[in-house]
């Protein structure tokens, strides 16, 4: 069964990239670990000092360089393509194709929420216009002539580009923040996503599947049952606000970790309990809780059956699976609401404890 049932599978623009303003994401961490809070004017003067007439003109103006004349459009090397204001990574060279348009032209973003789309309505014609999510500055346009599997084209002007060779050191600026990561399997995963995301301390939380053995699974296939994935939820986290410990604990009160590969009325091998660990830490944490918990009553006639193996690759679901909660209201994992809000209370008031007295 699938769980909560499987949504279309088409990819729209709002799908694969943000639609919030840069002004509303002080303190937004992406899915994979980028700080995304705007600089401020002062920073912001700095940076645009810093660029050419052209790419001022292009980046902060809205302009558009001249057909197959970027210094980028040719470029086959491996890396990645970050914003020239900034430095916040917008592309992969893996998602850049030939489109014959006369600019580089890419089918996904790094991260969706590393690019902003917004309406244009200039030229006399309706266009969505694509900036970068921390600085706002203009990239170009997307457009919807692309190539399987997104059916997008993202259009690119070369000089709102910097190209870092994955031979080279990333510099500063293009690096992710410094959290811990975390990956946790609770049958589906959309309410383990929501759940983990509500908690103070925690950056991120975006689902996909993990420790199976397909090299490149898709929701269909992990449907089935044949990759082996579990439906997992990489949580990326602050270990200063909010320690493994307490992650762990949260996570067998908003799921039954004691039916074999199901939750509820989903059945399978993807629906399993898992704990997927990084590190020797993280595993002697893990066994420990659950050795804790295993004397409990509630699960003397009832054990245990979570599995806890070493994290393999976590391969990252569609963009239509990461918030679902948020963005449909379709909530799965009954009953979680009363999780969130203790552990919520517990970390607040941990960390508002004087050091002494934290435990």
């Amino acid at each position: 069964m699938l769980g909560g049932g499987c949504p279309s599978q088409s990819q729209s623009d709002s799908d694969t990239m943000s639609k919030s303003a840069p002004d509303d994401r002080q303190g937004v961490i992406s899915d994979s670990g980028y700080d995304l809070s705007p600089p401020t004017s002062e920073e912001k003067a700095k940076l645009v000092a810093a660029l050419t007439p052209e790419q001022k003109r292009i980046t902060q103006a809205a302009g558009t360089e001249r057909a197959f004349c970027g210094t980028l459009l040719d470029n086959k090397r491996e890396g990645f393509y970050a914003c020239v204001v900034c430095g916040l990574p917008l592309f992969k060279s893996d998602d850049k194709f030939t489109s014959g348009t006369g600019w580089p032209s890419f089918t996904f973003p790094y991260d969706r929420d590393h690019v902003i789309g917004r309406e244009d309505g200039t030229l006399g014609m309706s266009r969505t216009e694509i900036v970068c999510a921390r600085c706002d500055a203009h990239l170009g346009h997307v457009f919807e002539d692309g190539p399987k599997p997104t059916g997008l084209r993202f259009c690119l002007n070369s000089e709102s580009l910097e190209f870092v060779d994955s031979d080279d050191e990333i510099p500063e600026r293009s690096r992710p923040t410094s959290a811990a990561t975390a990956y946790f399997a609770g049958g589906c995963f959309w309410g383990i996503e929501y759940a983990f995301s509500k908690l103070p301390g925690v950056k991120s939380a975006s689902s996909g599947y993990q420790n199976g053995e397909s090299e490149d699974p898709d929701y269909k296939a992990v449907c089935t049952g044949s990759t082996g994935h579990a439906e997992s939820v990489k949580v990326l986290y602050d270990p200063e606000v909010v320690d493994y410990e307490t992650l762990v604990r949260f996570f067998f009160d908003i799921h039954d970790p004691t039916t074999m590969n199901r939750q509820g009325f989903d059945i399978g091998t993807q629906y399993r309990s898992g704990i997927y660990t990084v590190g020797a830490e993280q595993a002697s944490i893990a066994r420990r809780v659950v050795e804790e918990l295993s004397n409990e009553e509630r699960f003397e006639d009832s054990p245990i059956v979570t599995e806890i193996q070493q994290a393999e690759t976590f391969h990252d679901a569609e963009p239509y699976h990461q918030d679902y909660v948020d963005r449909t209201g379709r909530a799965c994992h009954p009953g979680i609401g009363p999780a969130i809000e203790e552990y919520t209370r517990v970390i607040i008031d941990r960390n508002t404890m004087p050091s002494a007295d934290k435990g």
